[in-house]
């Protein structure tokens, strides 16, 4: 698969098979992190995996799903929950930009596990204090986002952005996302 094949099939996931990440997986997710481009080399960006299915259930309920949708369609029920989930962690002792090193960083991380078929949903929605407690963070450290992971139980594919859908993504009649998109003229211009 080409990198722009790649780029248009890893959308977000928000329901999973109850299907285990396997650990060549997250160990590719981690160096991908290690090998993120971020700025003056400073490497500020860390990880917590979170992988025992006891802390993964206890993860559940501090995250919120799908803002565009209602939680009836949005959450996924109990047999469709993440397997697992990544803690993205931000060392504030490192001075920088770790806004843009976290996305950068987000970006490999969620390609790398696309690249064996495992889904992601980036969540910035989350119980950060609740989190913080419960995955061990403590200052300097700081909770970014929780990345969702498991392989998909539906579909997900880029459409056309129109008037009637604007930027909101919305399940088909098969329970799938759809996700609107805005055109390439919208979106550069050569000169």
């Amino acid at each position: 698969m080409s990198i722009m094949e790649t780029l248009a099939a890893r959308r977000t996931y928000r329901r999973f098979a109850q299907k285990p990440v396997p650990q060549d997986v997250v160990e590719d997710m981690v160096e991908a992190l290690r090998l993120s481009s971020c700025g003056a080399n400073r490497q500020a960006v860390k990880l917590v995996v979170v992988q025992s299915p006891e802390m993964v259930v206890k993860v559940h309920p501090l995250v919120k799903w799908a803002g565009y949708l209602p939680p009836e369609q949005g959450t996924p029920k109990a047999d469709k929950q993440p397997v697992m989930y990544l803690a993205v962690v931000q060392d504030s002792a490192i001075p920088g930009d770790l806004n843009t090193d976290t996305g950068i960083a987000l970006a490999n991380i969620t390609l790398a596990a696309w690249d064996k078929g495992v889904g992601s949903c980036i969540m910035g929605a989350i119980n950060k204090p609740a989190l913080s407690e419960l995955l061990g963070i403590a200052e300097p450290d700081k909770l970014a986002f929780m990345v969702a992971l498991g392989y998909p139980a539906h579909t997900a594919k880029v459409v056309p952005m129109t008037e009637e859908t604007g930027i909101k993504y919305y399940l088909d009649e098969d329970r799938n996302y759809c996700v609107p998109k805005r055109s390439r003229e919208e979106l550069a211009r050569e000169i």
